[in-house]
């Protein structure tokens, strides 16, 4: 009953914000009534709560398989740009949720217990390859592993976020196949690049490699 709730309660928020959600659309929508909602998961502003923390969970639970410590440096940090970007395509109430509580301030994230702990492990996997490259002469400096996540989830982020808008004004449809598959190898060379020091065209391709399991989820 908890995972019909906080799957309904995601598909609310992420519709309509944490202002418009209804708390009886959750319960009808999960099979359940609003006592039912309320002893499960708690009030309105403590299941929006649970269900962020769920989405940012889900996130770094894949993020965990990509075993890009294994992985040569480049080709890790090419993962980890098709994984975010793919991600995002596939789960886009996951970027819904994350404006809602940007618009808030993160004032409800402040309140979670389990956030940042998520965080932590993730990032020093993102240091680990960091390092392997600068050791191995493949990048030419040691990033801040948060500036760099930052910056991959920026450019796939904002591209996907204002598309509707960048789309009239540069008058083609973004979300186009080829259009995405560009956005892709754009970004894969503009962040391999600035982290090795070679051009851009040297990482760049026409599509995205379609054999990666990564890709092959795109929506």
């Amino acid at each position: 009953m908890r995972l019909r709730i906080l799957e309904a309660a995601k598909q609310e928020f992420s519709a309509h914000g944490l202002a418009g959600a209804r708390v009886d659309r959750i319960a009808a929508k999960a099979g359940a009534n609003k006592r039912m909602l309320y002893y499960h998961v708690g009030n309105k502003d403590e299941l929006y709560l649970a269900v962020l923390e769920g989405a940012y969970d889900k996130i770094r639970s894949e993020e965990r398989g990509l075993d890009l410590e294994h992985l040569d440096p480049p080709e890790a940090i090419r993962r980890l740009i098709e994984f975010t970007w793919n991600y995002f395509l596939r789960n886009p109430e996951f970027l819904s949720l994350l404006q809602t509580e940007n618009l808030a301030r993160a004032k409800h994230l402040k309140k979670s217990t389990k956030v940042k702990s998520m965080h932590s492990p993730f990032v020093e996997m993102i240091r680990t390859v960091v390092r392997r490259g600068v050791d191995s002469g493949d990048f030419q400096v040691a990033v801040d592993p948060v500036q760099l996540y930052i910056s991959i989830a920026g450019l796939c982020f904002f591209y996907l976020s204002n598309s509707a808008t960048l789309s009239v004004i540069f008058g083609r449809d973004l979300l186009d196949k080829k259009a995405k598959d560009e956005r892709l190898a754009h970004m894969v060379g503009l962040v391999l690049a600035a982290l090795t020091g070679q051009s851009v065209a040297l990482f760049e391709v026409a599509k995205a490699p379609k054999s990666r399991a990564a890709v092959a989820q795109t929506a």
